[in-house]
């Protein structure tokens, strides 16, 4: 029975069959067989393309920040409208017509020579004090200032008056007016008087003879005893103006002196003079301009239309600054965006072949990225913050987001946090290139001087060919 089983071959057990193992594909780059020096090639070919193509972000953010300006000069101009724009002030003018004057030209027609005369003052003296406030409008922050502005000085007959085909007895007396030139008249915050001599004068909208003054306000004055008598005419004038952004004058008097003292931080004087003394504290400033008639390029009696241009290059002022432009200084930090990328995969590619980690160009793309939103997160912290806290939160959100990144790349935490410190020191350097004026470009240049010697010094260190 035994035996019949051994024999029956449903019973009897079968041989295994061979069992064939089909070996694992080798890796890409031993299919490949490319010797180490030509992947390394293809490596730094792969980071070369991505640090431009990141370049397509970063222009993205430089338009975004462009739009985010645009936006806040259409706020700043809504509020200026609103208010009141940049002031300047002209004046005063004695300005006194004459009766028609007439000539013939060569083809025997006659044509009128002029219209009136502006006599401009003797002596001319301006103070004020410039009062700053800030206005919001949404995200954004708009200087506007109040001032009191008074103008002392004294009216006589200029040596120089003539009139071309005419005389003094041609002048109308009786219509001699006082003008002030100013730039927009909604920033007049009360009526305005003088003391002309005995006068009190109270000024009126518009100017009706506008040859030289074009926006402002007159009104007429008794100039007799200064053309009959010759004596010299003092005045006096107080203006609550209300402005934005600027401040100027003209320097119409024969010897005209300004002073200024204001709650402003940050100014800047511009215009055809500078301040003769200035003090600028973190508290205002106070400043003082003395200018001679020496000075400027028309004579103190106007007897043409063809002076206005002349008096406009004149003018002379301060401007109030914002306290933070951010956006300037964060389109001066975008400049940088590729020195920062490019240093940082320098970096990561030195740290991938020194220690034998393997880096994949998507995670080189990812760091990139991460690279391209501190620009994001820089414009929009610093509208709600300012730039400097901005910049500060921003870069160590980077910072921290691209050190936890490479610790679980690398599996490295020191390495991890070596290339961490490293990018902390480069956002630090970008930032004090940002703030400095003077010597940036010095300071920049050293900089990168170094960091390419640096470069320079650890790529030794590679063997470059992929031989023994």
């Amino acid at each position: 029975m035994m035996e019949t089983q051994k024999n029956n071959p449903l019973t009897r057990k079968q041989p295994t069959p061979p069992q064939w193992e089909v070996p694992s594909p080798p890796p890409v780059r031993d299919r490949l067989n490319l010797p180490p020096h030509w992947r390394m090639f293809i490596k730094v070919t792969l980071i070369g393309v991505l640090t431009l193509l990141l370049m397509i972000p970063m222009m993205m953010i430089e338009n975004l920040i462009s739009e985010r300006e645009r936006t806040a000069e259409n706020a700043t101009d809504e509020v200026h409208q609103k208010w009141s724009g940049s002031q300047t002030i002209l004046g005063p003018v004695l300005t006194i017509p004459f009766k028609d004057i007439v000539r013939m030209d060569s083809d025997g027609k006659t044509e009128k020579i002029i219209s009136v005369v502006n006599v401009l003052p003797e002596t001319l003296e301006i103070t004020g004090n410039i009062r700053t406030e800030e206005l919001k409008r949404g995200l954004y922050e708009v200087v506007v200032y109040n001032s009191p502005i008074e103008m002392k000085g004294t009216f006589v007959l200029p040596e120089e008056l003539n009139i071309p085909g005419g005389n003094l007895n041609d002048l109308q007396l009786d219509e001699a007016m006082i003008n002030i030139g100013i730039s927009d008249l909604r920033g007049i915050g009360e009526q305005i008087t003088m003391t002309f001599g005995e006068q009190t004068l109270v000024f009126n909208p518009g100017i009706p003879h506008n040859q030289l003054l074009t926006s402002g306000v007159s009104c007429k004055a008794d100039v007799h005893p200064l053309f009959n008598n010759g004596q010299t005419i003092s005045f006096s004038v107080k203006l609550q103006l209300r402005g934005s952004e600027s401040l100027y004058f003209a320097p119409l008097g024969k010897t005209t002196s300004v002073a200024l003292t204001s709650d402003c931080r940050t100014p800047s004087f511009n215009g055809a003079f500078l301040p003769d003394h200035r003090d600028v504290t973190d508290t205002g400033f106070t400043s003082e301009w003395k200018v001679m008639h020496l000075n400027r390029n028309y004579p103190q009696a106007l007897s043409e239309n063809n002076w206005n241009d002349e008096v406009i290059k004149s003018v002379f002022g301060v401007d109030m600054l914002m306290p933070v432009q951010h956006y300037q200084k964060s389109m001066r930090s975008v400049k940088y965006a590729m020195l920062i990328i490019l240093l940082t995969f320098v970096v990561s590619f030195f740290v991938e072949v020194l220690q034998k980690k393997q880096v994949h160009p998507l995670q080189y793309l990812l760091i990139g990225l991460a690279l391209c939103l501190f620009y994001s997160l820089l414009i929009s912290i610093s509208e709600h913050t300012g730039f400097t806290t901005a910049y500060t939160v921003a870069s160590a959100m980077t910072v921290s987001l691209i050190t936890c990144y490479m610790a679980g790349v690398l599996k490295i935490k020191r390495t991890a946090l070596t290339i961490g410190a490293l990018l902390a020191c480069l956002y630090v350097y970008i930032f004090v290139l940002i703030q400095m004026e003077t010597y940036a470009l010095l300071a920049g240049s050293i900089g990168l001087f170094v960091i390419l010697a640096v470069i320079m010094y650890v790529s030794q260190r590679i063997n470059w060919s992929g031989r023994e």
